[in-house]
């Protein structure tokens, strides 16, 4: 609970600097190479999934409704709704929420950015997802919206992905305002993630009802999924690892995913795509995004395209 603790005021103090740097975001003078504004505005397609869905969870409507402007007129998404949270974690799903519509914002004041994309929230699409992570159907297929515990699980999938796809893009960035924008979302997206990772880490030992399997084995089982469907090796670790893949090789808690060094894994806009879609491959869609993410990356890999 310590961790929890700390993390959230670690959220706390993040977005408190939102104001003072809302003048680097959209510095219009700044000469932004292409390259960086390809990076830049590829995360749309995650920020808008994550707003999506946790605003939903949370209120039981999103962004058409909370952020109009911020749509560009893309679709609504398919399936989402209100979730069954106890209080506490409607509250932190809720902050997640605004957090997301402000990512949102801060990417479309520096890049023109695109629509939202056609996304598929819907409870097939988790069960989906859940039964290719067990290799076989849970029964009674997966909801995340449920209980809270399967909408934390179901979270699991979404900040980790957008926040090793930060890492990857901010090596590759040449402008100031385009790594102090990165560095900033990586910040807020990483806090994200731990938040999730110590509220599943606290019932890692506990059994998901009804399918008696551990909340850390469907962890590992989501990360296991998510390197496979990369095909870049190890960049995924679950909550409880063995003690040689663990911090210092001296440890199975695995609280907070990272290296050999405790540095966080990056990944290329190619290996998300692969993961979020579902297919393994960045020119086949599917999953959470039927027809496919949007922006000069995802678009360039698309068979018909």
């Amino acid at each position: 609970m310590a961790m929890c603790i700390l993390v959230f005021l670690t959220l706390l103090i993040l977005p408190s600097s939102h104001s003072s740097s809302d003048e680097l975001y959209i510095d219009k003078s700044a000469k932004i190479p292409q390259s960086d504004l390809d990076l830049l505005e590829f995360p749309l397609n995650l920020e808008y999934f994550e707003a999506e869905f946790f605003l939903y969870g949370a209120l039981g409507y999103g962004l058409d409704k909370a952020a109009p402007k911020l749509t560009g007129g893309g679709p609504t998404p398919l399936g989402a709704k209100k979730a069954n949270l106890d209080p506490f974690t409607r509250d932190v799903v809720l902050q997640f929420a605004f957090q997301e519509v402000g990512h949102l914002r801060a990417i479309k004041n520096t890049v023109k950015g695109f629509p939202r994309p056609l996304l598929n929230l819907s409870s097939e699409t988790f069960a989906k997802t859940l039964d290719k992570a067990f290799g076989k159907p849970l029964n009674p297929p997966f909801d995340p919206y449920s209980s809270s515990l399967n909408y934390l699980i179901a979270s699991y999938l979404i900040p980790y992905v957008g926040l090793t796809g930060y890492v990857g893009a901010n090596e590759k960035l040449e402008n100031p305002v385009s790594r102090r924008l990165v560095a900033g979302l990586l910040g807020v997206e990483s806090g994200q993630d731990a938040v999730i990772r110590a509220l599943l880490y606290e019932k890692a030992t506990q059994k998901v009802p009804p399918y008696g399997i551990t909340v850390a084995e469907f962890t590992n089982k989501i990360s296991s999924l998510r390197n496979k469907l990369g095909h870049t090796g190890l960049k995924d670790e679950g909550l409880i690892v063995p003690n040689s893949d663990g911090a210092e090789g001296k440890i199975a808690g695995n609280v907070l995913a990272g290296d050999q060094d405790s540095v966080a894994y990056a990944r290329t806009p190619e290996e998300i795509l692969r993961i979020v879609y579902g297919s393994g491959d960045e020119g086949v869609p599917g999953g959470f995004y039927p027809k496919g993410g949007d922006g000069r990356i995802a678009r360039s890999h698309l068979k018909s395209a």
